[in-house]
């Protein structure tokens, strides 16, 4: 077991009830899961209170040998370890892909960095394209760079905020399975939120289906082959009557 969340708890200040409940989940190192559910679901905030960007109600985090959370512990972001590729990318336009690279990589000397952007970008398959512009690239290149990005720093952890969202429909098997492929020979552990159940079935190891705040159902992808969706492909969740029946799962 290398990440361990148990009974995470979250609510708005603006709130009384809480928008993430005993969210319990534990990762094996260099599995990929997602957390899949509709709009509103809370798939969004788990990814927020586990990079830090939101302080936790309670429960305990650990990631590795280090605790991340507790009730007396909280450690600031940019200390956990974890990289996290946002859901519009978040690069800079007026930097090179090397640049916007090597922006997140740690104090070491310029040769090491200059190594290591080159590493990334190889495993990434963007060799030569290290002198481009966001702006000269598609959106499953930039993708790749905000991934590339994520990855040089050697987190424990990365972190996908919609990866698919911003793609055309036409690239998106292809690019699924190449960021799949990525991740596994940088043997990243990671965790991706999505609204689609194409893309969790075609990325992840595990699914978590959240609904309001709590978790729905957990499994391997064929184990949840049959869930219900719309034409799009995307989550179609269980009416109220039948959800009512069912006990909230952890895993």
């Amino acid at each position: 077991m290398f990440i361990d969340i148990q009974n995470m708890s979250f609510a708005y200040s603006n709130s009384s009830t809480n928008a993430i409940e005993n969210f319990t989940l534990t990762v094996n190192k260099g599995e990929i899961i997602s957390i899949l559910g509709r709009s509103g679901s809370g798939k969004s905030t788990i990814l927020r209170l586990i990079a830090g960007l939101e302080m936790p109600k309670g429960g305990s985090f650990t990631l590795g040998d280090k605790k991340v959370f507790d009730d007396y512990t909280f450690v600031q972001p940019e200390k956990r370890g974890i990289g996290m590729v946002f859901q519009d990318y978040a690069l800079f336009p007026h930097m090179s892909v090397t640049d916007n690279v090597l922006f997140g990589l740690p104090k070491m000397s310029r040769n090491d960095k200059l190594k290591r952007v080159k590493e990334v970008l190889e495993l990434v398959e963007l060799d030569g394209y290290e002198k481009r512009y966001p702006h000269q690239l598609s959106g499953g290149q930039q993708q790749r760079v905000a991934l590339a990005r994520a990855i040089a720093p050697q987190p424990e952890l990365i972190l996908l905020d919609e990866p698919f969202s911003n793609l055309d429909t036409d690239l998106l098997v292809k690019i699924r399975e190449d960021l799949r492929r990525i991740l596994k020979k940088a043997n990243a552990t990671a965790i991706f939120v999505t609204h689609n159940q194409n893309d969790a079935h075609a990325l992840a190891d595990r699914i978590v289906k959240i609904k309001d705040g709590l978790i729905d159902q957990v499994g391997r992808p064929c184990d949840l082959l049959g869930s219900p969706t719309d034409e799009q492909g995307n989550i179609r969740l269980l009416p109220e009557e039948e959800l009512s029946s069912k006990e909230p799962v952890s895993v």
